[in-house]
């Protein structure tokens, strides 16, 4: 593709923005930062199409007319685009109307979340050299599509990938940023609601300042809060992990007012993390059905997590009408089975060979003392 051209003015990025406009396709990657800042702030952003490579330089140039191109119908090429998108969410207020993320579709091929330099030399046959993030993107995009084809999958893999763009993730919900306490589930009474309002104040003032919110409050004071919530300052300063750092200003003020809102926070307003247990009865399904997927995986040449991780199994079991099991191709390849095997009309059994098998449900139990002729002559 030849050398890279450098995006530094908003005349070069506003000539660019036309050459990618009619594309059918192009490659693209974020290179950025948030060590220090609430929300990720992107340094470079690489592009590939058939008529180049470019680095747009984030630092020097204002990102928001590349939204016209992502919105075009152009397919976006990515690799582990996750983050990538989160990113151009912020910067452009857009992300791609169509998305191929090469390492979802890699999965779906057996690679378990193949880093980029592995799956261009896999696919493309070429050692990935520094900063040449995007260009081969094209290139191996082209050749998983035609294997993903060739093995009746290609459908599979453009569903996660869209399923991908709609989990772009949005600005935390000031009032759940609590369920990513470490042990948030086991909370119980007037901790779970301390444990929301304070989580709360933190994400919203870590939101004004633009820092990350263990950089306003710790993780460690929070969860000593919640579980001995201070009644005044003096109480406040023997917090744990809490220091004069934290506390200056009207910040105490204000984190004291915040744990007396959560002290009387009435149980409607409380929000609670989603279910993830099961009924005890079908605990057992879960864990019989998880080495099933495993098996089946290694079968098909899949990663595992593809094809159900063992929250897609729970929800399915505990009836979640969102699960990812009760839709599509995995509903016919795996949700129906597992729901089969949970309500006793299918069977799990070893092969012979040291797999399992899933296999309809006999109904008749086998004796611990009969003869291996009668055990292999079923009913």
């Amino acid at each position: 593709m030849g050398e890279p051209r450098l995006v530094a003015s908003g005349d070069e990025l506003d000539e660019l923005v036309r050459e990618l406009m009619g594309a059918d396709r192009y490659a693209i990657d974020t290179e950025f930062h948030r060590e220090r800042t609430y929300l990720p702030r992107v340094a470079l952003v690489q592009v590939a199409w058939a008529g180049g490579v470019a680095l747009i330089d984030a630092m020097a140039v204002d990102l928001a007319p590349l939204a016209q191109v992502l919105t075009e119908p152009g397919e976006a090429v990515a690799h582990a685009a996750e983050q990538d998108l989160e990113v151009l969410l912020h910067a452009c207020a857009a992300v791609p109307s169509r998305l191929f993320d090469t390492q979802v579709a890699a999965g779906f091929l057996g690679l378990s979340s193949p880093s980029l330099a592995t799956l261009v030399e896999r696919f493309v046959g070429v050692r990935l050299p520094t900063a040449a993030d995007v260009a081969h993107l094209l290139e191996a995009r082209q050749t998983i599509r035609s294997e993903l084809e060739g093995r009746g999958r290609l459908t599979w893999a453009e569903d996660e990938c869209r399923l991908l763009l709609t989990r772009v993730r949005q600005p935390q919900d000031p009032t759940t940023a609590w369920w990513r306490m470490k042990d948030a589930r086991s909370l119980r009474g007037q901790t779970r609601g301390v444990a929301q309002s304070v989580a709360a104040w933190r994400e919203r003032r870590a939101a004004a300042l633009d820092l990350p919110p263990r950089f306003v409050l710790p993780d460690l004071a929070l969860v000593s809060i919640a579980h001995r919530p201070p009644r005044d300052k003096e109480e406040l300063g023997a917090v744990r992990g809490l220091d004069s750092r934290h506390l200056k200003g009207p910040v105490g003020t204000e984190l004291l007012e915040a744990v007396a809102e959560g002290l009387e926070l009435p149980a409607p307003a409380l929000r609670l993390p989603p279910a993830e247990e099961v009924d005890r009865r079908h605990r057992p399904a879960v864990a019989l059905a998880a080495a099933w997927v495993s098996q089946l995986a290694f079968e098909l040449e899949i990663d595992a997590t593809l094809l159900a991780t063992r929250a897609d199994l729970q929800a399915l079991l505990r009836g979640d009408p969102e699960a990812r099991l009760v839709r599509g191709w995995r509903k016919e390849l795996v949700g129906e089975p597992v729901r089969r095997l949970a309500q006793g009309r299918a069977a799990l059994a070893f092969d012979g060979r040291g797999g399992l098998v899933l296999e309809a449900r006999s109904g008749v139990p086998a004796s611990p003392h009969a003869p291996d002729s009668e055990l292999d002559a079923g009913p």
